[in-house]
């Protein structure tokens, strides 16, 4: 048995025997404050569960679960003095089953003399076919209106769909970097083309998350700087300042409204008068019950060019679906769809562009997942992307598929 699923089957062993004691039921706050206590334990912020759960041993002083729990969180914390006192409590007071006794004597034994930080690592590796790697247009020439008339520009090849395979390797690592809940993290992809080299690209983030809560409100705050390679050659750096809001509406508990808003710089570093700032409002309702989890989203977008780039700054709408069950076994199924809309303010490129460029992007996913050992499964992932756009040059269609390893770490 986990540590995870000992404390529950102890908490569960505790609780029965203890309110087997109570005389009288616990003050009608006393549910929200322990559930608060253990939501905060769940989001990582230990302090404010230790708070918390102080202020419900203070209410209700033989409410067991709140004494083991702060217990083992001032264990964790390295307060070794404040979790021996509680340990001692525990076992005068309350005269607990064996399964407390046990889990107590495991954590003396581990030691509660430093914050123990939590870290976690991913490993994905991957093969994979590409029908269009450059994203060429879907047609091979392209028409201007000149002088009355029309002039159709063929295209060179570079410029037209080319296929490969390529060899994909992504990694990630998060440490927790304070005892209430702040993460730091630091994730990599990369891709190899088989042939075309040229369009090899890799992608470097790192950032730091922090969990908050104001009353029933929940927040978590993520900034993250990010550098993305093509071919070789540093392409683009970004800034990322993100929030996510749970306001506390009255929705069934297997339902849950998340609102989220946030800020990117993106600068170019090869190419000029293309760096922006994209500003983003998105709402977002998913669903998780028996095995089941979907969520719905819609946002709103603002992408501010900062300087002369072709179409100008440009609006837009998202749309994200997805869903994920057990299919038959411990084989897991996950579909998805986006849909992205922008529209720029200016034409393109007067003069040789005269169009204002309207884009449509279609995005639809599914994905299989097949554990083969503890930590360790295969995915079988197709994708298909519509790009479609009132300047043709643009327009560009995709499938992909792809088999990939994945591991995860301690």
């Amino acid at each position: 048995m986990t540590i995870k699923q000992l404390v529950g089957a102890a908490m569960l062993a505790l609780s029965v025997a203890v309110h087997a004691q109570q005389p009288h039921k616990p003050e009608a706050a006393q549910p929200d404050l322990y559930e608060d206590a253990l939501q905060s334990l769940a989001e990582g912020r230990k302090n404010d569960a230790s708070a918390t759960l102080v202020r419900v041993i203070e209410k209700e002083p033989l409410h067991a679960g709140a004494y083991l729990e702060v217990a083992l969180i001032q264990c964790s914390l390295g307060h070794s003095d404040e979790a021996a006192r509680l340990f001692a409590i525990i076992e005068t007071r309350f005269n607990p089953p064996q399964g407390i006794l046990d889990l107590i004597a495991e954590a003396r034994e581990t030691g509660c003399d430093r914050w123990h930080a939590i870290s976690a690592a991913s490993f994905v590796l991957g093969r994979g076919i590409d029908q269009n790697v450059n994203q060429g247009a879907s047609k091979p020439s392209y028409i201007i209106d000149r002088d009355g008339g029309q002039i159709e520009l063929p295209l060179l090849p570079d410029f037209l769909p080319r296929h490969d395979q390529y060899t994909m390797l992504a990694a990630e690592y998060m440490r927790e970097v304070t005892p209430n809940g702040t993460i730091g993290f630091v994730q990599y992809q990369g891709r190899r083309n088989d042939t075309l080299r040229q369009y090899d690209s890799t992608s470097l983030y790192m950032g730091v998350e922090s969990p908050y809560r104001f009353g029933k409100w929940t927040l978590r705050t993520t900034a993250m700087l990010g550098l993305t390679g093509l071919g070789g050659h540093f392409y683009q750096r970004q800034l990322q300042l993100q929030a996510r809001i749970g306001p506390p509406l009255p929705l069934p508990n297997s339902l849950q409204f998340n609102l989220m808003g946030g800020i990117t710089r993106s600068e170019y570093l090869s190419l000029t008068n293309f760096d922006s700032n994209t500003f983003e409002l998105r709402g977002q309702l998913s669903y998780r019950k028996d095995g089941l989890y979907a969520s719905a989203s819609v946002g709103i977008l603002d992408d501010r060019a900062s300087a002369a780039r072709p179409g100008g700054s440009r609006d837009g709408v998202a749309v994200n679906l997805l869903a994920r069950r057990k299919l038959r076994g411990e084989l897991t199924g996950e579909i998805g769809y986006t849909r992205q809309d922008w529209s720029s303010e200016l034409p393109y490129a007067p003069g040789l562009i005269d169009q204002l460029r309207k884009q449509t992007t279609h995005i639809l996913r599914g994905t299989l997942a097949y554990p083969i050992k503890k930590n360790q499964s295969l995915q079988l992932e197709a994708r298909a992307v519509h790009n479609n756009e009132d300047i043709s040059l643009f327009k560009y269609s995709n499938r992909l598929l792809q088999l990939s390893w994945h591991v995860q770490g301690p």
